[in-house]
């Protein structure tokens, strides 16, 4: 497997006790470097306090990281994984004012590097797929249209010489809404759609995203603007639950099911090599069981 490379200043990574940060935190701390060079950001709670995470809620205001730069130094990058997920009664609006609120903090603290945390949300499902960067992007639910609101948030920043790279994300497995109803335990379910198939969507693995995180936090080149975050090629739904064990059946799909959703992976593929266990379902899995039993 590729080494993670934390070379240079700390990183600070926003949304540590989230879905996605809690598995990339988890793959990075099994690294000796990366306890000692990665720092966590977290609501004020008891967790934040027995974890030595920067407790610091940044629609609060910039005080508590203002505080950690003057006594330990700005960030090398700025990792933003925090935001609101997709749920019923959601305020997404949130998702823009989190990423201003970083991207100010940033700034003024002369933290030259942000990598925020979008979604393949804001790509249209019905587009012709694979969705690629250059292509339009027209989200088709309220959780999309706030992550392309958030990107848009970035220009200014970048105007003023800022590198922030948005990462618009596939399914990260583990926190992916097929894992997310096996440990609830419901009765899962798997569109079948006319050809005998089911879905196939751009997943990544828990283990690969915490690498593409160390590249490009730790890349000496200026970051892309937007840039695709998924293994390539697509994987059946199905053979997820398959290699993981999960008992499940098929249903006729909808009407309005979409089959295919998928990630045009090449520019990640110039920043980040690929291994062949990176890209199967066998092998996303196998990332997410090395993970700890808390996750």
């Amino acid at each position: 497997m590729p080494a993670l490379d934390f070379s240079g200043p700390d990183w600070l990574m926003l949304g540590a006790s989230g879905r996605v940060g809690r598995l990339v935190r988890a793959a990075w701390m099994a690294d000796p470097e990366a306890s000692m060079q990665l720092i966590p950001q977290m609501r004020c709670d008891r967790r934040a306090r027995a974890e030595q995470a920067l407790c610091w809620a940044p629609l609060d205001g910039p005080e508590p990281f203002e505080r950690y730069v003057r006594a330990d130094g700005t960030p090398g990058a700025m990792l933003m994984l925090a935001g609101v997920i997709p749920a019923t009664g959601a305020d997404f609006s949130i998702n823009v004012g989190l990423a201003v609120a970083c991207l100010e903090a940033a700034k003024a603290a002369g933290c030259a590097r942000v990598i925020i945390a979008s979604s393949a949300a804001v790509y249209d499902p019905l587009a012709p797929m694979p969705a690629a960067e250059g292509g339009p992007a027209s989200p088709a639910s309220p959780y999309g249209v706030s992550k392309l609101a958030m990107e848009q948030a970035c220009a200014p920043y970048r105007a003023l010489g800022m590198d922030v790279c948005s990462l618009r994300i596939g399914n990260v497995l583990g926190a992916d809404a097929l894992m997310r109803n096996a440990r609830k335990g419901s009765a899962l379910t798997i569109d079948r759609f006319a050809d005998g198939t089911g879905p196939v969507r751009s997943y990544i693995g828990p283990e690969t995203l915490a690498r593409v995180l160390s590249a490009l936090a730790a890349s000496q080149t200026r970051l892309p603007e937007v840039l695709n975050v998924a293994a390539p090629g697509g994987c059946a739904m199905a053979d997820i639950a398959d290699a993981a064990g999960l008992r499940w059946t098929w249903r006729d799909a909808p009407r309005d099911a979409v089959q295919t959703v998928t990630l045009d992976t090449a520019q990640l593929e110039a920043i980040h090599e690929f291994t062949a266990e990176e890209v199967t379902a066998r092998g996303m899995v196998a990332q997410l069981r090395r993970m700890p039993a808390m996750l």
